[in-house]
């Protein structure tokens, strides 16, 4: 089958989704998690190929985290299936609502986009999700996840397929394009009228290749250049600890810190700590002259640094005189993903809030929280660092459009 059939046949098949009941998609979903608890093994088996291949290959190591699955990780993915059961399905979801003068009586509803394009790297825990999500929004969904997962998503798929047919649904309402390689996202790119929204997912090339050659609507997941600031009024533990989660807590992720903004006042007491900190747990310190003569364990910073999403046991540090300064950075170097302050000094805060321009703004808290899960929000697809449609962790809700229902008896316009 081409791509082009492929294509097709998810768009013929996404009116059978968008008009499923809510019992039949969680039936599907039952199905799907006890697929994944009675195929362990073979899931494992074809991830081992997978992890072998990139070895050999020398796929990056900041992609092997991503790309291993393991019993638990396995797990995880039913837990958030059955997190997704739970939460309401959004199709029908009424926005807003009024009845005019005339008569008429008006309703704005939820109704799914119809095929959903998704192109991703190395992240086979990513095809559960966005298939899960899709099928609960009442999306077809049509997957490319790259080369270096292609024999583990084989698997995936063919079990999501398994348990939409074994629900009565349609196994054409997920696929997959990995076996034709790049011509696969290629095509999807091209393919407006059959795709309806396209999210690219991964690194900032494949993202920017996605967001520059679509002639589908894009939704941009954007890297995460990500910035955490230790303001002059901040709480020692509070900065030590959080400094350190959101470096190294999983630094292959898009809300991993890269970029630790220190202010001179508290440079040689808790800048000195945090470094100190962060050196013994691993990380590569590249710091600006300023932090280096406090510091002079670290290696000196390039501008390049400054603009870097390391994705590794590495972090770039600037000392700044003030919150201002502070801003300043973030404002030339942020990708608008996440940023966070640590400090006690409610003022600050509030400015920090208020005038840092992206998707999630943090006061005292580490920057792994920016996920749909710790927000209360299940799986994401993503997270978005656009503005048009959606911002920050996509769930549900953000896999939908609207649409207009207007009843009337007779009615016409003057």
């Amino acid at each position: 089958m081409s791509v082009q059939k492929i294509l097709s046949s998810a768009k013929a098949a996404s009116p059978q989704l968008a008009q499923a009941s809510t019992g039949t998609k969680h039936e599907a979903f039952s199905k799907l998690s006890q697929l994944l608890g009675d195929n362990q093994q073979s899931i494992l088996d074809a991830n081992q190929l997978d992890l072998d291949r990139g070895e050999n290959e020398g796929l990056a190591k900041s992609l092997f985290d991503r790309l291993r699955l393991t019993p638990e990780r396995i797990s995880g993915l039913q837990q958030s299936i059955q997190e997704i059961i739970a939460f309401k399905d959004p199709i029908g979801d009424v926005l807003r609502g009024s009845k005019l003068e005339n008569g008429l009586r008006i309703e704005q509803v939820r109704v799914p986009f119809g095929v959903i394009g998704v192109i991703y790297e190395a992240r086979p825990n990513v095809t559960i999700d966005i298939a899960a999500l899709a099928i609960k929004s009442g999306n077809a969904a049509v997957l490319r996840g790259g080369s270096a997962a292609v024999e583990t998503n084989r698997v995936l798929v063919g079990l999501i397929q398994q348990a939409l047919e074994g629900a009565g649904l349609s196994k054409d309402l997920v696929q997959t394009v990995d076996d034709y390689g790049r011509d696969g996202g290629t095509e999807m790119m091209q393919a407006r009228g059959l795709v309806d929204v396209l999210i690219p997912r991964g690194s900032a090339n494949l993202i920017q290749t996605v967001v520059n050659e679509s002639k589908v609507p894009v939704i941009e997941t954007g890297d995460g250049i990500v910035h955490l600031f230790i303001d002059k009024d901040a709480d020692r533990e509070k900065a030590i600890k959080i400094a350190n989660n959101s470096k190294t807590h999983r630094v292959s992720v898009c809300n991993s810190l890269e970029t630790l903004l220190i202010h001179s006042a508290v440079l040689e007491s808790i800048g000195v700590e945090i470094l100190k900190d962060l050196d013994q747990s691993g990380v590569k310190i590249n710091a600006c002259e300023r932090t280096l003569q406090a510091y002079p364990a670290a290696n000196l910073a390039t501008e390049e640094d400054w603009a870097t999403e390391y994705l590794a046991m590495e972090i770039s540090v600037k000392t700044v005189d003030s919150l201002d300064e502070a801003l300043d950075h973030i404002s030339n170097y942020s990708t608008h993903h996440t940023e966070s302050i640590v400090t006690e000094d409610y003022t600050a805060a509030e400015r920090f809030l208020a005038e840092v321009d992206s998707a999630a703004v943090m006061v005292n808290a580490s920057t792994r929280f920016t996920d749909g899960g710790q927000f209360g929000m299940g799986a994401e697809v993503g997270i978005s660092t656009q503005k048009l449609h959606a911002r920050g962790p996509m769930g549900l809700n953000e896999l939908t459009s609207s649409k207009w229902l207007i009843r009337g008896d007779g009615q016409i316009r003057s």
